[in-house]
């Protein structure tokens, strides 16, 4: 099975279950080359799902039951574990949100991109030579001292760009970018944004952003796919989806973008959940229970000191 040439990555009625519950229900996704897609949906919705199958990094607990992911000329649902270990990192990157399971912790930051560098045959003076310039292009400050450094020593913010470097210098043809600024304050938020924007431009990949800021999506992505309950409600270029959308939930989640409110105490639109009823079913019980019983621990009147070191 071929994917279009216009395209960089397609995904076909992909369906991903963690035992019997569905995460992705039939999804489909094209990816243009040189284009940034936004992947957007309250938490929940299968967004990093979607990423992690897109890199081979779903947890042994998932599983894919039906469709397609078409790369390179493969079908990445065929692909074994060990298989991967040519794409990821190489082809395909991926920056994650939680930069501490990222990085190593006994190791430097020059040994991260060392390391990364094994399938190239070159002497370990090239590739920390390359290893400076990955940091440079993301703007690292003091580079040689950074090298030596390890990741606890480092900001949240400067750990994102060792992230970012590590995944941009092989030069993948896609890089995917599951909730980069989550943890970070809003001035870095815009730094990042930026830097990844112009990196996506220089080495010309795709990016597949996701997120829950829609903000974001509006001034980095070119086209947007909703998703809800792990199925695409919506999908097209940012400005045709935003300014006009044509599902209910894409309506209700642009109505509960933090830039559209303007009644700052209005009640948010909501939406139920098909799982909700049985959710409900199930805890009700317990909430009786509790609230029969009482609380389990009660505190009053607690002082706490501490003495001058």
């Amino acid at each position: 099975m071929e994917g279009s040439p216009g395209n960089a990555l397609e995904v076909h009625g992909l369906t991903i279950k963690y035992g019997e519950l569905p995460a992705l229900k039939s999804v489909d996704l094209s990816v243009g080359h040189g284009r940034i897609v936004g992947i957007v949906g309250e938490s929940g919705s299968g967004k990093s799902t979607l990423a992690s199958a897109l890199i081979g990094l779903l947890p042994n607990s998932a599983k894919i039951t039906k469709g397609n992911i078409l790369f390179d000329g493969q079908d990445l649902t065929k692909i074994a574990a060990d298989g991967f270990r040519d794409i990821r990192g190489h082809l395909i990157s991926m920056v994650s949100q939680d930069t501490l399971s990222a990085l190593n912790p006994v190791l430097t930051i020059g040994e991260h991109l060392i390391d990364i560098q094994f399938r190239e045959r070159i002497g370990v003076a090239e590739k920390r030579k390359r290893a400076i310039e990955a940091l440079q292009s993301v703007h690292m400050p003091d580079l040689e001292e950074r090298l030596s450094m390890y990741p606890h020593e480092l900001s949240g913010g400067q750990k994102q760009r060792v992230s970012i470097a590590m995944a941009i210098m092989m030069r993948p043809k896609i890089l995917i970018a599951d909730e980069p600024t989550t943890a970070l304050d809003a001035t870095l938020e815009v730094e990042i944004i930026a830097l990844l924007r112009e990196l996506q431009k220089e080495i010309g990949c795709a990016m597949i952003f996701v997120t829950h800021h829609l903000g974001v999506v509006t001034s980095l992505c070119d086209d947007v796919v909703v998703l809800h309950d792990g199925i695409v409600q919506e999908a097209g270029k940012v400005r045709e989806i935003f300014l006009n959308p044509q599902s209910n939930y894409t309506k209700n989640l642009l109505l509960c973008d933090p830039a559209h409110i303007e009644e700052k105490c209005r009640r948010l639109p909501t939406m139920s959940s098909p799982y909700e009823k049985k959710i409900e079913n199930k805890d009700s019980a317990r909430r009786r229970i509790a609230i029969d019983q009482g609380p389990i621990l009660q505190i009053e009147d607690l002082v706490v000191k501490f003495k001058k070191p």
